[in-house]
């Protein structure tokens, strides 16, 4: 896994060193589309995943007549719950942004490895349609069996988040019992 995450990495990296050079280099938009998915458990045993993708425009021209396709989550996998997995926009200015989210629910347990959602845009001087494609997701580990949660782990992550804050408000209070109670030496002398 942690090979995965560094070759990740570095490809991400190269990606934006490359797309940064022919930023640079272009008279034109330049679609930026970033793909992003996250899964919750629900407590009823299944789990849902949620799909943000935001396209940036990072060209020096504005694109027009886009349209963002997403046809890659089978649906002998996964049911839409809330939006759509397509949609489109007039227009994108330069340095401008757009997103759009959709909710899906695994029906499979499997491990889903998600491809590039693709967007495609118009460009005045240019007859064709441009295609710009996503960021792939991570590999997502659908209803997968995870160990269950004992307290002791519960406990242990509460400490480590509240830890330190627990033993700044225990000294303030410390400090102030010390300051407010007598001692027992003055005490002493005020009875002789």
């Amino acid at each position: 896994m942690a090979n995965w995450s560094r070759y990740s990495s570095l490809a991400l990296l190269f990606f934006f060193l490359v797309s940064w050079t022919a930023v640079a280099s272009s008279d034109g938009p330049f679609i930026i589309a970033h793909k992003k998915a996250t899964s919750t458990r629900l407590k009823s045993g299944s789990e849902r995943i949620s799909v943000s993708i935001n396209i940036y425009n990072e060209g020096s021209a504005t694109a027009y007549d886009l349209s963002l396709k997403d046809d890659t989550w089978p649906k002998s996998i996964f049911d839409i719950v809330t939006g759509n997995t397509s949609m489109s926009w007039e227009r994108l200015d330069v340095g401008g942004a757009l997103s759009h989210s959709f909710e899906l629910e695994a029906k499979a347990k499997t491990i889903f490895y998600g491809p590039p959602a693709i967007v495609t845009f118009r460009v005045p001087t240019k007859a064709a349609l441009q295609e710009a494609y996503s960021t792939p997701i991570l590999p997502l580990d659908l209803l997968a069996e995870r160990p269950t949660e004992k307290k002791f782990d519960l406990a242990k992550r509460l400490l480590a988040k509240y830890g330190s804050l627990v033993s700044v408000v225990s000294i303030v209070v410390l400090f102030i019992y010390l300051v407010a109670t007598p001692s027992k030496s003055s005490a002493a002398k005020k009875k002789r």
